[in-house]
């Protein structure tokens, strides 16, 4: 794991994977398994605040929803060296949702729930750590798309960020894990997947480009914003479109009003903006000069 040293700093993070050759649906699985859920705090009074933080902010905020979403429970990487096979990606991932997220992770008291530990999976044990997405995507005329978060959002208004949100448990139909051991293959074919097609489908609403402009999202790592311990997926996608037109599709994008502008700038210029980054997304950029070094050499 590559670290940067302030647990408070909320540009600061954890590359919690790197996977600089970009790996192929085909080279990322996941187990899905209540062994990756979060486990109940043994301090009852720190559990409890977590319905406390989510009364309080539910009765300022009729609009909260306490959607299900993945938990970020590990990984195990096989980087086919000194064999014939492609480098391959086992994620483990388990259920949580936005109540404990926000009780957890978001909490006043997050570094309460950290166990001291070098394993990822004891250090974040009792809380939430959803695991969103992110994406880094290049136009046809190499430019990266940064977006500028809207002065309305919940979490670093005003930063720049790039396209991303969660991959959602409701659009496989997989929000518990009561269910036939004879389909667990199948669960976790189906969370794989939803994996990518999260990622493009995050891209389509935020930026607007039809998903036909999109290739395939090739899987870059996990960062994780030491800030709340946040972890973030990271693709690379290249768009057919250049920045002009990808613009011209930004003016009517579904999720237009999470932002207040797209920006499509060379990636020198991207260095420059990470200040403004949350960690998660400043550790997605670094995934992807890890990427674009590769590359190079080979």
């Amino acid at each position: 794991m590559e670290k940067e040293e302030s647990s408070t700093d909320p540009c600061s993070f954890t590359l919690l994977v790197s996977c600089p050759s970009g790996l192929s649906p085909a080279q990322v699985s996941v187990v899905f398994s209540d062994a990756y859920d979060r486990i109940p705090h043994s301090d009852v009074s720190l559990e409890n605040t977590i319905s406390e933080i989510w009364e309080q902010k539910s009765q300022n905020n009729n609009s909260l929803f306490n959607g299900k979403k993945f938990r970020y429970g590990g990984y195990v990487l096989d980087t086919g060296n000194g064999s014939d096979h492609e480098p391959h990606i086992c994620l483990h991932l388990g259920l949580t949702d936005y109540r404990t997220f926000v009780g957890t992770n978001l909490s006043p008291l997050w570094e309460r729930f950290l166990v001291p530990s070098e394993d990822d999976s004891v250090l974040c044990q009792y809380t939430s750590c959803p695991l969103g997405n992110g994406a880094v995507v290049e136009t046809n005329d190499n430019k990266i798309l940064v977006l500028q978060r809207s002065n309305n959002v919940g979490e670093f208004p005003g930063h720049f960020v790039f396209p991303g949100g969660h991959p959602e448990p409701q659009e496989i139909g997989t929000t518990t894990h009561q269910y036939l051991k004879e389909l667990m293959e199948s669960i976790n074919i189906k969370v794989s997947q939803e994996m990518f097609d999260s990622i493009v489908r995050e891209v389509v609403e935020e930026i607007g480009v039809p998903a036909s402009s999109l290739n395939v999202p090739a899987f870059i790592g996990i960062s994780r914003r030491n800030l709340n311990v946040r972890p973030t997926a990271f693709f690379f996608i290249k768009c057919s479109l250049d920045s002009k037109e990808v613009q011209k599709f930004y003016a009517t994008a579904q999720d237009g009003y999470e932002s207040t502008q797209l920006y499509a700038v060379p990636m020198i210029e991207v260095e420059n903006m990470t200040s403004r980054m949350p960690g998660c997304h400043r550790g997605g950029f670094a995934l992807y000069k890890l990427m674009v070094a590769t590359r190079k050499i080979t």
